[in-house]
């Protein structure tokens, strides 16, 4: 937990100011709490957890609860109005803005988004369902995706339209 703490530090600069690594923190710790096999030793951390969740919910707009799989380098851009579902899975090095949600499509509908590295998640997106986004993948402000989008593409507009990146050098 503290490496993760380390480099989350470090992502944001370690400025105290940014809302994202207050998040992070809690985070962390909700994480690392599983770690305890002990339900009942347990117990007490959970509680300080659910504790810290909901004063970081209510100072930053963000919901990021510890189900959820984040990856490293996970940078929340700007704060507020951010909703994370507990099953959505994050690969490293990704950024979210205000207004974000990675969630259902539906609520009597289980799956939430995979999302892969590096991938870039404008304002006010909002990516639904059960999809799969790949790795370098930009998604624009105010896109609702509800699509599957592959390896260096670009998801744009309501709904999203899926369109390759051309500010990425060839691979291979």
């Amino acid at each position: 937990m503290f490496e993760l703490i380390k480099e989350d530090w470090r992502t944001y600069e370690g400025d105290l100011k940014r809302q994202g690594l207050w998040v992070m923190l809690v985070y962390r710790f909700g994480r690392w709490r599983y770690r305890i096999r002990s339900r009942w030793l347990r117990l007490p951390f959970s509680i300080l957890y659910k504790l810290f969740k909901l004063l970081s919910q209510i100072m930053t707009g963000i919901d990021l609860p510890c189900e959820a799989t984040v990856g490293r380098r996970f940078l929340i851009e700007h704060f507020s109005d951010i909703i994370i579902s507990g099953d959505a899975v994050f690969g490293d090095d990704c950024i979210v803005r205000n207004g974000v949600t990675v969630g259902l499509l539906r609520s009597n509908e289980r799956g939430s988004p995979v999302i892969g590295n590096r991938v870039d998640i404008g304002t006010g997106a909002k990516i639904l369902g059960h999809i799969s986004i790949g790795d370098d993948v930009k998604i624009g402000a105010n896109a609702v995706v509800t699509k599957d989008v592959p390896a260096r593409h670009i998801a744009v507009g309501v709904p999203a339209q899926i369109r390759p990146r051309k500010d990425l050098p060839p691979l291979g």
